[in-house]
């Protein structure tokens, strides 16, 4: 199933209308087409659905087909603390290896595409609180992957971040951020 026939969540509708409400008190949509979208989006069902009303407006985010890719040879790929995570990304690593850390990122997509392309490198994904993560895209020829209590279902309200690709020797980890205890 593609990102696109996933069913959106009530705060996915909400985010959409305000994006088309935005529009039209810039002067870029009329009233007409104001309600006609509305209707639509407050009733869609469909992540493809709510992207039709808005693909025609400039947005502050990597559109769908927007890729953002990162690639080295042998060194260490990390990203962590506050970045803006987009929407599809495409990391390549021949010997190196890969952190994401999207505990602590910016995340306004409720999908997050991550294509991994490794030959001798491991990767490690750490989700935010409780995202959600789909691994069946992605292949380990003498590897593992390891996702221990991280759900693989969407689930309404929580990042779900889709995980494609391969590695030849190296594995993949997807967990959620360890607990930091507090002193008292």
């Amino acid at each position: 199933m593609s990102q696109l026939q996933m069913r959106v969540s009530d705060e996915d509708r909400e985010r959409t209308a305000q994006q088309l409400q935005h529009a039209f008190s810039e002067g870029r949509l009329t009233q007409l087409e104001l309600e006609d979208r509305l209707e639509i989006a407050l009733t869609a069902r469909t992540y493809g659905e709510l992207l039709g009303l808005i693909d025609d407006l400039p947005v502050d985010q990597p559109q769908v087909d927007d890729v953002v890719e990162l690639e080295s040879k042998n060194g260490h790929i990390k990203r962590a603390g506050d970045w803006a995570v987009p929407r599809r990304l495409r990391v390549v690593s021949k010997y190196g290896s890969v952190e994401l850390d999207l505990s602590e990122a910016v995340i306004t997509h409720p999908v997050v595409d991550i294509e991994l392309d490794l030959a001798y490198g491991s990767a490690k994904i750490t989700l935010p609180d409780g995202g959600v993560a789909n691994v069946d895209a992605f292949h380990s020829d003498w590897g593992q992957v390891h996702t221990g209590d991280v759900p693989g279902r969407p689930r309404a309200g929580a990042v779900h971040v889709v995980i494609s690709g391969r590695t030849k020797y190296g594995s993949l980890t997807v967990r959620h951020p360890r607990k930091r205890w507090l002193s008292r």
